[in-house]
């Protein structure tokens, strides 16, 4: 399938490992060695900045997507290809999914994840076929893939539900298995 833009969800912080910035780092550049835009939260800090940064820097394209209400508080990113300026977290997780080919988190914390999970339970429910993936930095995910695999062996999630989720440590790898993922739909 062909990957336009994927949509990085990621923290509005930088957590305590320099792992974390290093891995928003390696997704920048395997996103621009493909010609794949950027899709975020809109900000300039933590993760996210760093992330939109090395992109901006390189000339690729980087769409920020922020709630009016969240502009000054996470500090809108100003150097950004686009910035569009939505009304609520709802309007911004439907914007970042429509103007997406893909989902992928790096590491953050609850707004990631939730974020993450509505794009894949989209996904579950039918309502789009585009991949998701956690980018595993130092197995910042490993405790989420344990909880997955317990929730399915417990029949919570149905197992193909389970497999819709790729796990990598490298950003180079998920790229390539969003290459190989079955034509997307919209939302």
């Amino acid at each position: 399938m062909s990957i336009n833009r994927v949509c990085v969800f990621c923290g509005s912080r930088p957590g305590n490992r320099p792992e974390y910035t290093l891995a928003a780092h390696a997704l920048a550049e395997e996103m621009l060695k493909r010609g794949i835009g950027l899709v975020y939260g809109g900000a300039s800090v933590g993760i996210m900045g760093e992330l939109a940064d090395a992109i901006v820097a390189a000339g690729g394209e980087a769409i920020g997507v922020i709630p009016q209400s969240l502009v000054e508080r996470e500090i809108a990113h100003p150097g950004l290809s686009e910035l569009k300026i939505v009304s609520s977290m709802h309007e911004r997780k439907y914007v970042m999914a429509e103007l997406a080919d893909g989902f992928i988190a790096l590491p953050g914390g609850l707004g990631t994840l939730d974020e993450l999970f509505e794009a894949l339970t989209w996904a579950q429910l039918g309502f789009h076929a585009k991949p998701c993936a956690l980018v595993n930095t130092s197995g910042y995910y490993d405790h989420l893939s344990a909880f997955l695999d317990h929730a399915a062996a417990e029949k919570f999630v149905k197992g193909n539900h389970r497999e819709m989720l790729y796990i990598e440590a490298q950003p180079a790898r998920i790229l390539e298995l969003f290459a190989e993922h079955p034509v997307a739909g919209s939302l």
